[in-house]
């Protein structure tokens, strides 16, 4: 690996960990969804006029029903329950949650697309599940039904991710994966946006709050989504997704750094068995997955 692609995939992991602190402090105010709006609608419009500005034709009138989708899947609805997450869980606890994206794609992908579900992709399997559950039961936060449900919130997501995968690999191999980065975020942003009168703004609104919101969607979703993409093209998708090991880890340094979240030894245990099992469904042997978990 170039010395560059090496900064590029740190800087990515850096910025998604940093993506749990921000929903972490935008949700409290803004509740999940217009946190999960703002955050789309933001990325999709400055996607889109990156796409106008390199003249790359974005062919909504072919491609807008994959957009739609994706965008629900990929973004509506994983970064609503990330948000909906964040009102109760640290920011590190979402991040590793999170890091189970792959478990779940090999999972779908056995049911959906036929691919093989080998005994250490079930081991990694177990392994994932069991370190959520470590971590949910016996980390730092205090054991309640409200973070039971925002547990499972970001396990509904993590599926989701998982979804989205299989989903790519069927349905949208025609599109060029920055055409449907671009348009998957314009999806999620119509997607969301008829359900937002049901979701009153739950705090005042401060330049603070703006800001983080602006950094979220610019920074977090469509400046990331380009350094994937370029690492993508450069590493391969396999390589690329070794990002997935590090965001927990800059997730639980940013939480406790800016939230003063603990961080104590049966956090780093439920990391470790998480990281563990998103490696051996990563790496199966001679086998590899493809499985794209975004955030």
């Amino acid at each position: 690996m170039r010395s560059a692609d090496l900064i590029r995939l740190i800087t990515l992991a850096a910025i998604w960990g940093a993506s749990f602190l921000f929903m972490r402090i935008v949700a409290p105010v803004l509740g999940a969804l217009w946190t999960a709006e703002v955050r789309v609608a933001i990325a999709g419009g400055a996607m889109l006029l990156f796409m106008a500005a390199t003249r790359r034709a974005m062919y909504f009138g072919r491609n807008w029903k994959q957009y739609l989708i994706l965008g629900t899947i990929n973004s509506a609805l994983p970064f609503a329950l990330f948000a909906y997450a964040a009102l109760t869980l640290p920011a590190g606890y979402s991040a590793i949650v999170n890091a189970t994206s792959p478990l779940w794609g090999a999972l779908i992908g056995a049911a959906v697309l036929g691919e093989r579900l080998t005994a250490r992709k079930i081991g990694g399997l177990f392994i994932g599940v069991a370190g959520v559950a470590f971590l949910v039961r016996l980390g730092p936060a205090q054991f309640t039904p409200q973070l039971l449900l925002a547990a499972l919130a970001c396990v509904g997501a993590a599926m989701c991710y998982g979804v989205a995968g299989a989903y790519s690999k069927k349905a949208s191999v025609s599109i060029a994966p920055p055409l449907m980065a671009t348009g998957s975020q314009l999806g999620a942003a119509l997607v969301i946006l008829p359900f937002l009168t049901l979701a009153p703004v739950r705090a005042e609104i401060t330049p603070f709050i703006l800001v983080i919101a602006a950094v979220l969607g610019l920074l977090c979703s469509a400046v990331a989504y380009f350094i994937y993409f370029r690492l993508i093209a450069d590493l391969g998708p396999t390589k690329a997704l070794t990002v997935t090991f590090l965001i927990p880890l800059f997730a639980l340094v940013w939480g406790a750094l800016f939230l003063h979240e603990t961080v104590n030894l049966n956090t780093l245990i439920g990391c470790a068995l998480v990281v563990l099992a998103t490696w051996l469904v990563l790496f199966p042997g001679r086998a590899v997955s493809n499985n794209i978990a975004m955030r």
